[in-house]
């Protein structure tokens, strides 16, 4: 599957594919999975991941089964196919592969409406209760946007993936309202005032109710998964989950889910600490709105010294987010080992144009190697830049 067709993972623009006729041609030649369980679709520029995982765990809470399909993987395939927090199995896997590799071969499927279809089938099978479903890209076009959901959650809007989704707000914010289906309503998380009149129409269109998160209350919940800017998720997760009909869920089983939803669902790489003196801590941000939180939260750390282990993608504009690095830190550039990784050199001489230094590393594990060496036991290190810069570490 990786090597042998488009994966944007791996290769970025060439492998996407704006166009919904393969991903129903295959899940037509897989019987239609999707109309065989219940689901919730979650898109937005920031915080799906996180979203997804705290919905499935309060969900898991409450006593249901709870298919979960993200991406991308950080370190295993089959993170992206769960069932209340266990990976798909590898046979299963290899089994699908195996079976229906004719006809993924001769229609040329790419990575991820592979994915899609078998993430889809394994959910069927399961007889899962609920899927929660995260879109890979945008959401009209996206391959999951086949689903009719009982839910749709839209997290925020952000200038991300702009070379496929618009330049403009008001552009990706239509881009992602495409997973707003007729009647189903949609709850809406943080917006943007060229955001609000785009979901307001379009909601109006498919007549499906609007829901704003931000009108609501939720303060009283509190997360496991660290990081101020939780909350915001926590906000459009709680609003989620009583807009959703038809699922019985205490206070408690909210309570419980958000307060366990690494344990109950295998996330990673969200403000994650790897370890202490010096701590470690690794996040998966990677564009301008992900990184402004996250590098606000960093400068609350108390530390002697900060070192930051960083890689980013080719493809990725950077200069609008450099200054939102700090300054006052020991930098360790390095490539994330895909073809789509931008190198090092590239990356410190932009850098190094802002006024940010530090040295190049032949790989994403010796930069981290390098900041470990130098780093006393009152100092931060900081891994980011990219999913991909934290997967070869985790």
């Amino acid at each position: 599957m990786f090597m042998q067709l488009p994966m944007y993972q791996r290769e970025g623009k060439t492998a996407f594919k704006k166009d919904l006729t393969n991903t129903l041609l295959l899940s037509s030649h897989l019987d239609n999975p999707h109309t065989k369980f219940k689901s919730v679709h979650i898109a937005g520029t920031n915080g799906k991941g996180s979203t997804s995982h705290m919905l499935a765990a309060i969900l898991q809470s409450a006593g249901y089964k709870v298919g979960l399909y993200t991406s991308p993987h950080l370190k295993d395939f089959r993170e992206r196919i769960r069932v209340n927090g266990k990976k798909a199995s590898k046979e299963f896997v290899v089994n699908f592969i195996e079976k229906n590799k004719p006809f993924l071969s001769a229609n040329k499927l790419s990575f991820f409406e592979m994915t899609v279809g078998m993430a889809f089938q394994y959910f069927a099978e399961a007889r899962v209760d609920v899927a929660i479903i995260e879109v890979g890209l945008g959401g009209r076009l996206d391959s999951t946007n086949i689903i009719t959901p009982e839910l749709s959650v839209i997290t925020n809007i952000g200038l991300d993936h702009t070379q496929f989704l618009g330049e403009t707000l008001p552009e990706i914010a239509s881009e992602k309202a495409g997973i707003i289906k007729q009647h189903v309503p949609v709850v809406i998380g943080e917006f943007h005032p060229e955001t609000l009149p785009v979901f307001k129409r379009i909601a109006k269109e498919k007549e499906a109710p609007l829901i704003m998160a931000f009108n609501a209350s939720k303060s009283a919940f509190k997360t496991s998964l660290l990081g101020e800017y939780q909350k915001y998720n926590v906000q459009t997760v709680v609003t989620a989950i009583e807009s959703l009909k038809g699922f019985v869920v205490s206070n408690e089983a909210i309570k419980e889910g958000l307060l366990h939803v690494s344990e109950l669902t295998g996330l990673l790489g969200r403000w994650q600490i790897l370890k202490n003196n010096p701590k470690v801590i690794c996040d998966t941000a990677h564009n301008a709105e992900g990184l402004t939180i996250v590098m606000h939260q960093l400068q609350k750390e108390n530390y002697k010294n900060l070192h930051i282990v960083l890689g980013m993608v080719s493809d990725k504009k950077i200069d609008s987010i450099i200054n939102l690095f700090p300054k006052n830190a020991k930098y360790y550039f390095s490539k994330p080992n895909i073809p789509r990784g931008m190198e090092a050199e590239v990356l410190k001489d932009k850098f190094s144009d802002f006024g940010r230094k530090g040295m190049v590393y032949a790989t994403v594990s010796k930069a981290y190697e390098a900041a470990l060496s130098k780093a006393s036991d009152d100092d931060v290190v900081y891994i980011g830049g990219s999913t991909f810069v934290v997967a070869e570490i985790i």
